[in-house]
């Protein structure tokens, strides 16, 4: 199986799509053993909002790091350790763990609650005014009636007529 992909056709052909680059790179290159821990899911909540639900029993809100960097979403946990305790049997996973999501422009982390277990973030997509869609409005003639090209030719005066005012 291929582990990587030649990107130098791109890098030749256009400018500014290093982050995507970067993000294919980094989606090939990812350990399959970190991948599954922990569970989460990314729902949409409507156009503009989105929230991922991470699985996180067992650790307390001071055992847990959200941060966003260069817009990377990255949420990390690191249990305490737990030397007061002895077990006969320890099957409830409290491991150290990573997770990454790529978040999209405009995509700004909104706020973050734990609750029964599973950490919630909240995420909304702001897109500025600049860069949304605009309509732009079509101004009617005074004379509906008269084709473009009428139009055009008497707002300007036919080539003999001025050349005529300019000799007179």
């Amino acid at each position: 199986m291929m582990n990587s992909i030649d990107l130098s056709p791109l890098y030749r052909n256009s400018i500014g799509f290093d982050r995507l680059a970067a993000l294919l790179d980094s989606t090939l290159s990812m350990d399959s053993s970190a991948v599954g821990y922990p569970p989460y899911n990314i729902e949409v909540l409507d156009d503009n909002r989105y929230a991922i639900g991470l699985a996180v029993a067992g650790f307390a809100p001071d055992e847990l790091s959200i941060n966003v960097e260069k817009g990377v979403l990255s949420v990390s946990g690191k249990k305490q350790d737990d030397a007061q305790h002895q077990y006969t049997h320890h099957g409830i996973a409290h491991r150290t763990f990573e997770r990454k999501f790529n978040l999209a422009d405009y995509v700004e982390v909104t706020g973050a609650t734990l609750e029964n277990g599973l950490l919630s973030i909240s995420l909304v997509k702001e897109v500025p005014e600049a860069m949304k869609p605009k309509t732009i409005a079509i101004n009617a003639s005074s004379d509906a009636g008269q084709s473009v090209l009428e139009h055009a030719q008497t707002a300007q005066p036919d080539a003999k007529s001025a050349r005529a005012q300019k000799d007179a």
